[in-house]
């Protein structure tokens, strides 16, 4: 596991983590949202638009050529970050919403009245908004898979979910709200064995965990590059080839043709076929020096490291008087939950609490998470969460601690 001693001297390539919040050094536990940026990945963005900017595939010049390098190069890079089978199996996105809504129109298609999709009300709304419009444009039906009392996908209700009329299966890979990280190969085996397609929001997972399509058995998975240390604006979806080449396009435009003509167009094939326009190339090498950068630490151990800083503040917020936790079990193993904790203050909104952190310096997220069917759920319509990175320290998990014992007395409630 890092030592305190390696996590302050990874503190140091992430120039924003020195912000004051009035005289009190910031805390910033909102890594759930939104990673902040290792030096090197703010130079790798930098360098792009200094020395090579240009578009690729579309030019003979200098420029152009490294323009085209570079982006390639960061493809290769995902394609092994990912374990896919074929590099050109990665399509650059804008993120992961984007990446979903890609999925959701052109798999629309394959889609009869009758048929159903089925989700799990865990899934943040980038993976349940497009899976409903889909459904009724199509005339299909959206089910939803449902948690036991630990917060747990509840297997016996997949199971009697399951049937003939499954064409896709979309699940996190980690909920953004519970932690909960479903053993997501044990699931696709069962739904491969009638035939559907199946995909995961692996956002809030890729950034803290080892991640391996192939183990998991899936036929697409989608990330974010702003989740791993990477720039905003940029994400992966991963396909297996053969689904990727029986997809039509998703944007038109230039560089996604082999041919055109005055009345139709033949297009090219994946990737490139779902990389219309104007590429963010800067972004995508941003990501690619966020991927080194979190590899040189190793995965393993960020895994280990952040599920340790979870642990210490899951049996913290317990002990506050006031606090419900809404966090995937503590009976269930620690390598399956996320590194969130999700609380409520009994009688005390949560936007109130989180402002109430933040005059001490404490970044947490308050309200639904983009997850509000979730929320209803739970019985609850907002929730304070803290989230946490390998930048994180355990000083910084008591004082968080520390404010958050402190927020009835400092408003003036006991």
């Amino acid at each position: 596991m890092l030592s305190q001693a390696e996590v302050r001297e990874i503190r140091k390539e992430f120039p924003i983590l020195t912000t004051k919040v009035g005289d009190k050094p910031l805390v910033y536990l909102d890594n759930a949202a939104t990673t902040q940026k290792p030096r090197q990945v703010i130079e790798a963005e930098a360098n792009y638009y200094l020395t090579a900017n240009a578009n690729p595939h579309r030019g003979a010049h200098k420029l152009a050529n490294m323009a085209t390098e570079l982006y390639e190069n960061c493809r290769r890079q995902v394609a092994k970050f990912l374990h896919a089978y074929r590099v050109n199996e990665i399509v650059f996105t804008k993120g992961a919403t984007e990446s979903l809504n890609l999925l959701a129109y052109t798999l629309a298609p394959r889609l009869e009245p009758g048929d159903e999709i089925l989700i799990s009300i865990l899934e943040h709304h980038a993976n349940l908004i497009p899976w409903q419009y889909i459904a009724r444009e199509r005339g299909a039906k959206l089910r939803y898979l449902y948690l036991d009392e630990k917060l747990e996908l509840d297997w016996s209700d997949y199971l009697a979910k399951l049937n003939e009329q499954t064409k896709i299966v979309s699940l996190t890979a980690c909920s953004n709200v519970t932690g909960t990280r479903p053993d997501l190969s044990k699931y696709f085996a069962k739904a491969k064995e009638f035939g559907a397609v199946c995909i995961t929001d692996s956002t809030q997972l890729i950034p803290h965990a080892p991640f391996d399509v192939r183990e998991l058995g899936a036929d697409f998975a989608v990330c974010s590059s702003h989740k791993i240390y990477g720039p905003m604006g940029t994400g992966v979806l991963w396909g297996r080839y053969e689904l990727l080449e029986s997809m039509p396009p998703y944007h038109y435009g230039g560089d996604m043709i082999e041919s055109v003509d005055e009345q139709s167009a033949c297009f090219a094939r994946p990737a490139s076929r779902f990389e219309a326009g104007t590429v963010n190339v800067g972004g995508v090498v941003g990501l690619g020096a966020a991927l080194d950068f979190v590899s040189e630490i190793g995965l393993e151990n960020i895994d280990e490291y952040e599920r340790h800083l979870t642990e210490l503040a899951l049996e913290a917020v317990a002990q506050i008087k006031g606090c419900q936790l809404f966090s995937v079990a503590g009976t269930s193993p620690a390598y399956l939950r996320g590194a969130v904790v999700p609380f409520s203050y009994e009688g005390i909104h949560p936007h109130d609490v989180a402002t109430v952190l933040n005059e001490q310096g404490v970044a947490v997220r308050a309200g639904h998470h983009c997850a509000e069917p979730l929320h209803r759920h739970l019985g609850v319509n907002s929730t304070c969460r803290a989230s946490f990175s390998f930048y994180n320290t355990e000083e910084e998990v008591e004082r968080f601690i520390e404010a958050l014992t402190a927020v009835p007395k400092l408003m003036g409630l006991r």
